[in-house]
């Protein structure tokens, strides 16, 4: 989308702006749309990043530091650095076709697409229908003698779903491949933007609790973005060789105590919890628990890699990747229903910022837990997106009512990853010496660093003596 949707601070309502000239792609200039007015810019005014920083940039840095802090990232982190390192389109889901009761197949996942705001279904779509349909005739067929016809139907069914799952795994390792096998400068170029996002919202000072991050991704990029950040991240697995996933949530830490100072011992640096919410390209269900496997970061395939022994009779039918966005089935299901516990707990808090990054609020059962989190005065939500081509970024704002709480930056200027870390997001430090030169200028000549906004010079009487 060309035009960009910001929404912060004191704006009462989504501001509206447009390119004022679309001809300097690379230093670009905006002006407000006719249908929208403001306090910070006028209407016939052009202006850049310089106008939009100082009202972008403290507001985050302030919400970062709330009491409880969480990051909820969408495919869309994954699209932006794939194309940072590629220059290309990160590799779609090829179309999957059955030819077992496709015609039905078909039929629901339309219809369920429909309901969900899509056009047509996907293939996600037609993997958790024909997911839905195999358990269904399992149903049926379990009283069913063993040469009954309907059992070589669930049979077919249950052989081409392995082989479709094998293909949707297949293309997320693609993804993950075309990442480490970028060219080295463009690789790292798009690696330091991933690493200073995190940062970003990580950087919380010892006395802060830990960011919370969350993804609806099935690939790796947000683990590879953290292990060259030295970013630590906790999770439910337990274990070194097999880490197993564990219902009973080990709050293990780490802490230290500051030299001379009594009282509780504060957070090391440099940790994060991580919540996969839809599971992972590495996650496989064996032998009654949920196991991480070694996959490799890109690997070729999967299939070599469930056959280790103690994972006898694993295939694809056991990665946890199931994609049943569309449903709330997920959530009443093992490992799920304790992954949307640890959602919910943790961001239905007062005095918690929220911040979305390429999420398109495409999964009720997530927006659900976000409408009820925002009957806390007390919590903000941050959306950030580079576009909303459903609009159901803007029908969920609509519908909430609650627009003091949300914080909108939309737009492919205002979402763009590279765009993002170079000029709104928080520092990716913490950063003690800015807030001492802060106090320091405003005790010698009553003002702030922040020259560039007009509307915030402190009133007089709020200003400190000069020295």
């Amino acid at each position: 989308m060309d035009t960009q949707v910001i929404k912060c601070r004191d704006d009462t309502g989504p501001i509206f702006l447009e390119d004022s000239d679309p001809s300097t792609a690379d230093t670009r200039s905006f002006r407000l749309s006719e249908s929208s007015t403001c306090a910070w810019a006028k209407s016939a005014e052009s202006f850049g990043t310089e106008r939009l920083r100082p009202r972008i940039e403290p507001w985050l840095t302030a919400l970062v530091q709330s009491e409880h802090l969480s990051l909820v990232v969408g495919s869309g982190l994954t699209h932006a650095v794939h194309r940072l390192a590629t220059g290309e389109s990160l590799p779609g889901m090829s179309a999957v076709t059955f030819e077992t009761l496709n015609s039905e197949i078909e039929a629901e996942a339309k219809r369920s697409a429909e309901l969900a705001g899509r056009e047509s279904g996907n293939f996600e779509d037609r993997i958790r229908v024909a997911t839905e349909l195999l358990r269904g005739l399992e149903i049926i067929v379990s009283s069913k003698s063993a040469d009954d016809p309907d059992r070589k139907q669930v049979s077919h069914l249950e052989k081409e779903l392995s082989a479709a799952l094998q293909t949707f795994a297949g293309s997320i390792l693609e993804g993950e491949r075309s990442l480490v096998s970028a060219p080295t400068a463009n690789r790292e170029q798009a690696f330091n933007y991933l690493v200073s996002f995190l940062m970003s919202f990580a950087s919380r000072s010892g006395t802060r609790e830990r960011l919370q991050v969350f993804t609806t991704n099935y690939d790796r990029y947000l683990e590879a973005g953290a292990d060259v950040a030295g970013l630590r991240l906790i999770d439910r697995f337990v274990g070194t060789l097999a880490p197993v996933f564990r219902a009973s949530r080990l709050d293990v830490d780490l802490h230290y105590n500051p030299p001379g100072i009594r009282g509780e011992p504060r957070y090391l640096e440099g940790v994060a919890r991580f919540t996969k919410l839809h599971g992972s390209v590495d996650w496989l269900d064996c032998n009654s628990a949920i196991r991480r496997i070694g996959l490799p970061f890109g690997a070729v395939d999967t299939a070599p890699f469930l056959s280790a022994p103690g994972l006898q009779g694993a295939d694809a039918m056991r990665l946890m990747i199931y994609p049943n966005a569309a449903k709330d089935r997920e959530t009443t299901s093992y490992p799920y229903v304790e992954l949307f516990r640890d959602f919910a707990a943790s961001i239905c808090r007062p005095n918690s910022t929220v911040v979305c990054y390429g999420y398109s609020f495409g999964d009720e059962h997530i927006n659900r837990v976000i409408e009820d989190m925002l009957t806390i005065p007390s919590v903000h939500l941050v959306v950030i997106a580079h576009g909303d081509p459903l609009n159901r970024i803007m029908r969920m704002y609509e519908r909430l009512g609650r627009h003091a709480q949300i914080t909108l930056l939309l737009g492919n200027h205002l979402g763009d990853l590279q765009t993002l870390v170079d000029n709104y997001l928080p520092k990716p430090a913490i950063d003690r010496t800015t807030f001492r030169m802060a106090e320091l200028l405003k005790a010698r000549w009553g003002t702030g660093p922040d020259a560039g906004d007009r509307n915030e010079d402190p009133p007089e009487e709020e200003r400190g003596p000069a020295l």
